[in-house]
């Protein structure tokens, strides 16, 4: 008689650390990754604010917001579904579960990599966009804005894990992500600064990117919280947890 020894699963603890070191450490080698998440947003920053002498078109606090909110944008519907779909393609997933480690750990480790990245590239982007437009925070003010950071991240990453839930592979991962991340921006953006009349503002700030540019524009200090604040609220929470769901109950760790 053949003695079968099982594997025992290692701590939850444990497998965690790993995941998190590994996870961390493909995001730190991933140079597209971090151009998308860091890079571009500060790029955005300088592009849109005035320089001197020039009319300022859009309140300072709307545009440090609009770039942290393009960088959560880029992270959560590129960097993050793109990565899943690619491992799951090339079979990653499915090795993975014949090993001990719950499956749950695998999907939480990416999640808090990349809000870790979300919340680095919010306190860059609000430290410069202070310098840039001569505006000084205080502690509440870099507080809201890491709070509200990671609802924005949250909503984005819920997004993405929708796509990846609902597509079979990265190609269609990617054509899906342009499509959305090129409307979103630019509704958020046209739509937020009134250029298209009241009604179509309106609109705009229950999209994620006018709800949570509102949001920070509240949390930066250069509008007063109100009704437009309560409504990028309401819909940001209401986008996670949608999409959330949507992300885990359709989501195959195969393509077949």
């Amino acid at each position: 008689m053949t003695d079968v020894t099982l594997l025992k699963p290692p701590p939850v603890g444990l497998a965690m650390r790993t995941l998190l070191r590994a996870d961390a450490t493909v995001l730190l080698r991933n140079r597209q990754a971090l151009l998308l998440s860091i890079v571009l947003p500060v790029a955005m920053l300088f592009i849109t604010g005035a320089g001197s002498g020039r009319r300022q078109v859009l309140d300072p606090g709307y545009l440090i917001g609009l770039a942290i909110t393009y960088g959560l944008m880029a992270s959560g519907l590129f960097g993050y579904p793109m990565a899943v779909a690619r491992d799951r393609e090339s079979g990653v997933f499915q090795r993975m579960r014949v090993t001990p480690v719950p499956m749950w750990t695998v999907s939480v480790s990416r999640i808090v990599v990349q809000l870790v990245l979300s919340l680095i590239m919010s306190l860059v982007v609000l430290g410069l966009g202070g310098v840039r437009h001569h505006l000084t925070f205080g502690l509440s003010n870099w507080l809201l804005v890491l709070v509200i950071s990671l609802l924005g991240a949250a909503v984005f990453l819920a997004i993405g894990q929708a796509i990846v839930g609902l597509t079979t592979t990265s190609g269609q991962v990617n054509a899906f992500s342009r499509v959305l991340f090129a409307l979103l921006l630019v509704v958020g953006l046209v739509g937020s600064s009134g250029l298209l009349g009241t009604t179509f503002k309106t609109i705009a700030g229950w999209t994620p990117v006018g709800g949570l540019s509102n949001l920070f524009s509240a949390a930066t200090g250069s509008v007063a919280w109100g009704s437009d604040q309560v409504i990028g609220l309401v819909a940001s929470v209401g986008y996670a947890v949608v999409f959330g769901f949507i992300g885990v109950q359709w989501f195959r760790w195969t393509v077949r």
